[in-house]
């Protein structure tokens, strides 16, 4: 299977599979929402499907596709995968949605985080469209329809410590440090963060700053999300990171798409890139690993920065892993016509997403711990 070559993946696990049988028995309308922590995890949601005897479509990014070759690109939509533009109004992706969850006995499988964050134990927050999905799907069915919150963990079946110290080495020489050997991985990690935060502070703000590191994480990526909020339109009031990181990315595609001169494509280039950096900070809290150190948590956060750092691959784990998938009980979205078309649907959307958000990291929470322990 892919995901044992690729990703290291010897065993899966899966917990709770009786409520998705039980939701399809019922010939309903059925969303799975599972979490998005590592690039595996629609390999992991395709042995799920397995497990119940009935394939899934998929909704994924378009770059999944425009990055696949053509025989690539026949075989996901073969597996039932069809294409969104998480940066604008896809109405042909929404409505195909919509029209599965509608009309077919297959069930839909959407993440709605939105990107692949990898922070296995953590949640971030919900993009609000699966939710708007699911109340147009009712409203416009004749059926009622299950959300199945869904958790997906990974988890090391052998120590990886051994491969990871090899890469905090590198990772320090490449930033002209001696590797710092003398201290544990936890502290090697947030001693190895200061520097390129230092860098980027110095490059986005003039200087460097003081405080807690998720303080100042939180504030350089507000800075350069404000710098260019300001030229391409200000957020929405309260709107979280991954809000204004996807409303900033439309505004810069729009403007792209009309056209310019070579400076306005300069300008637009030098954002997008501002905009993916946010991101990347946005996978690191800043208080990940010192809040409870598993080996998990170190590994991850030591991979990031390898990708982002080393520019290597974001499969590039370091031991053989388990992938535990709980699925929770479904979710029942209120098919009555006062429901569905309610006038204050967004209320209804933003409960809806809230409830889910809360169920998915109950479910995070309630997995079983991993076999290695940091004190091995």
């Amino acid at each position: 299977m892919a995901q044992r070559c690729a990703h290291l993946v010897n065993e899966i696990q899966v917990h709770g599979v009786e409520h998705l049988r039980d939701a399809m028995q019922r010939e309903q309308g059925i969303l799975i929402t599972p979490n998005h922590p590592g690039s595996a995890d629609a390999y992991i949601m395709q042995h799920v499907a397995d497990q119940v005897g009935q394939p899934f479509y998929f909704m994924a990014a378009w770059q999944l596709f425009d990055e696949s070759k053509r025989l690539g690109r026949f075989v996901l939509r073969k597996h039932g995968v069809f294409s969104v533009d998480r940066e604008g109004t896809d109405i042909r992706a929404f409505k195909q949605a919509v029209q599965i969850l509608s009309d077919e006995p297959a069930p839909l499988v959407i993440f709605p985080e939105g990107e692949v964050y990898h922070v296995n134990d953590r949640l971030t927050p919900l993009r609000e469209g699966a939710a708007a999905i699911a109340l147009s799907a009712v409203r416009r069915g004749q059926r009622p329809l299950a959300i199945v919150p869904t958790a997906i963990k990974y988890q090391y079946l052998e120590d990886p410590r051994p491969e990871l110290l090899k890469v905090m080495d590198e990772l320090e020489t490449k930033i002209f440090w001696r590797p710092q050997r003398h201290l544990d991985l936890a502290e090697r990690i947030y001693r190895f963060a200061e520097g390129p935060l230092a860098l980027k502070e110095l490059e986005y703000l003039g200087s460097t700053s003081a405080g807690p590191l998720p303080d100042r994480v939180a504030a350089l990526r507000d800075a350069v999300l404000s710098q260019w909020e300001e030229h391409y339109g200000q957020p929405k009031a309260n709107a979280t990171a991954p809000e204004r990181i996807k409303a900033l990315r439309h505004q810069i595609i729009k403007r792209i798409d009309a056209g310019g001169d070579g400076s306005d494509t300069a300008q637009h280039s030098n954002a997008l890139d501002d905009v993916f950096f946010c991101v990347q900070l946005f996978s690191y809290p800043g208080d990940y690993v010192v809040q409870s150190p598993t080996i998990e948590r170190i590994a991850e956060t030591i991979d990031k920065f390898a990708e982002d750092v080393l520019g290597k691959s974001r499969t590039s784990v370091c031991a053989p892993r388990r992938v535990v998938a709980s699925l929770g009980d479904p979710i029942a979205v209120d098919h009555s016509p006062d429901a569905a078309g309610s006038s204050d649907r967004k209320a209804v959307v933003s409960n809806l997403t809230r409830q889910l958000e809360e169920r998915m990291q109950r479910l995070l929470d309630e997995m079983p711990p991993s076999p290695v322990s940091i004190a091995d």
